[in-house]
This record gives C-alpha cells, structure tokens and sequence, in this order.
C-alpha cells in the first residue's frame, strides 16, 4: 500500500448513493419479489442500505461537525471498512435467513437450499467491489454454522436481525467507552431500520 491514504473520495460509488439517497428511498417504486433473482437483489441491496446508513449515521452524530475531517485519517477509514464489510456480512446472513424463514412459513416454499446459494453468489459478486476474501470465507463459515442450528419455522419471528444489530455495536470504529453509553442506542437503531425491511419485504413478495 506504501503511503497511499484512504479519504472520502475511496468510498465506493455504491457507497456513496445509498448514504446520499437513503432519505428518498421511500420515493422511488418498488419492485415486486417474483422469483429468486429479484430475492436476491433485495437481499444484496437492502443489507447494503441498512448497513450504510445505520454506520456512517452513528459515525456522522458521535463526531459531530469533526465527521468529514475524519476521512482524511487513513487509519480511521481502514477502520471504517472493515466495520462496515464485517457489519454487512452479517446483514446479509440475518436477511436471507429472515427472508427464506417466512417464505417457508407463510409461502410453503421448501427450496430451503437456495439460500445457500443466494448467500454465496452475493459474496462472489461482492469481491469485484474489493470485499475482502478474509471476510468472505468468515462470512461463510458463519453461515454454514448458523445454518446448521436455525429452525425455518421460527427465525423470522425471533429476533432474527440480532446479530446484525450486535455487529454494528462491534465493529462501529468508535471509543469503547463511548460505544458502551451507546449500547441500546445503536442497536435499537439498526433494528429499526431492519423493520422498515421487514415491512418492504412482505409488500413486496409474490412467489
């Protein structure tokens, strides 16, 4: 990497148009959920959009009007990837998890294996936009585990944006100390924006 430092200007275009666009989002149509193709983009891109906003709004209100200085500090934005590719993996597992659980509740849908797949042709999408591998195969093991304990009748009522919500609070590049006041707050956050989600999706599903 040499000296090369890490600015604003180094958030992906992605990125960028899901911070900047997030409050007209409810504007713009949605698209029905008609197979598993349209799944997947909903999954990939709502787990983006949860994970972008809920991080960069906590980084954004913690730092005050010192937010955009930050993003000069090289340090501070490998910090600010990382969580958010870390937080984003997890995202991804919670929504497809809740997604094909109440498909299989509510739509009698038994192609329980898709999920699997869906989740793993994200992450291989996902390395073009330099997630790094070592999440990835993370993201995959955690995946595999999980999958192993969940029971597809009850996930999507149980708490299923926990993890997610807890990975925010972790990987969130904020003092300890100051994380610790946070602690509800942050996680309350990202679960309500999970429910804006939650509400999206069951509109929106036509299998």
């Amino acid at each position: 990497m040499g000296k090369y430092k890490l600015t604003w200007k180094d958030l992906t275009l992605r990125d960028f148009k899901i911070y900047l666009f997030a409050m007209f989002k409810a504007f713009i149509p949605k698209k029905k959920i008609k197979n598993l193709d349209h799944l997947e983009e909903f999954i990939q891109t709502k787990s983006a959009w949860v994970t972008q906003v809920t991080l960069y709004n906590y980084l954004k209100t913690r730092m005050g009007t010192r937010y955009v200085l930050h993003f000069e500090n090289d340090v501070f934005m490998g910090s600010v990837n990382l969580a958010k590719w870390n937080i984003y993996s997890v995202s991804l597992q919670d929504l497809t998890f809740f997604t094909f659980s109440y498909l299989n509740v509510n739509f009698n849908f038994r192609e329980i294996s898709k999920a699997k797949e869906i989740f793993n042709k994200i992450l291989d999408d996902e390395i073009s936009n330099k997630m790094p591998l070592d999440i990835i195969e993370t993201a995959r093991k955690s995946f595999d585990e999980r999958l192993e304990k969940i029971n597809w009748n009850e996930y999507y009522q149980d708490l299923p944006f926990n993890p997610s919500a807890l990975s925010l609070y972790k990987w969130a590049p904020i003092a300890e100390e100051l994380k610790t006041l946070d602690r509800q707050i942050v996680l309350n956050s990202m679960i309500l924006k999970w429910d804006i989600i939650k509400k999206e999706f069951v509109s929106l599903i036509q299998f």
